[in-house]
């Protein structure tokens, strides 16, 4: 991968569906919100893209602007993922946005604890998770402020 594929990246999506990724970024593109997006299909790739190690090692693009991070998948779960964000002193003030089909309790909970910015059940209704990714996308990428 070039340096040139990653300038500027705004949303950074680990998610492990592949069509939960694409209705995502599907719905995120038709409001022109996808065009610096980059998906990882799991917790060790978001990992590696924000410490620019393994197949990101050499890419010097500046934070993402938003993380948008399922909770349930394989090799590194999100919980974990959030846990080594909100550690970090660099990556610790990305909006981080838990957009998951887990409704359990718990995950909710133990999220929040962690500092996750927000907790989003993804609808199983395809028009309905069109409309709540369109929104969460507006929000944070233009209404929220966060700091450069």
């Amino acid at each position: 991968m070039s340096n040139d594929e990653f300038q500027q990246v705004d949303i950074l999506l680990v998610e492990d569906t592949a069509t939960d990724a694409e209705m995502t970024i599907r719905a995120l593109r038709r409001r022109g919100l996808a065009n610096s997006l980059i998906w990882v299909k799991d917790g060790s790739e978001a990992l590696d893209f924000l410490y620019r190690t393994g197949k990101f090692a050499g890419v010097t693009n500046g934070k993402p602007k938003l993380v948008l991070l399922d909770v349930k998948m394989p090799k590194v779960d999100g919980i974990e993922v959030l846990r080594r964000i909100r550690g970090d002193e660099v990556l610790r003030m990305i909006p981080v946005v838990m957009l998951t089909s887990s409704a359990e309790e718990r995950d909710v909970v133990e999220s929040y604890a962690l500092g996750a910015n927000s907790y989003i059940v993804k609808p199983v209704d395809t028009l309905e998770f069109d409309k709540v990714i369109t929104e969460t996308g507006l929000y944070w990428m233009l209404v929220n402020k966060v700091p450069l």
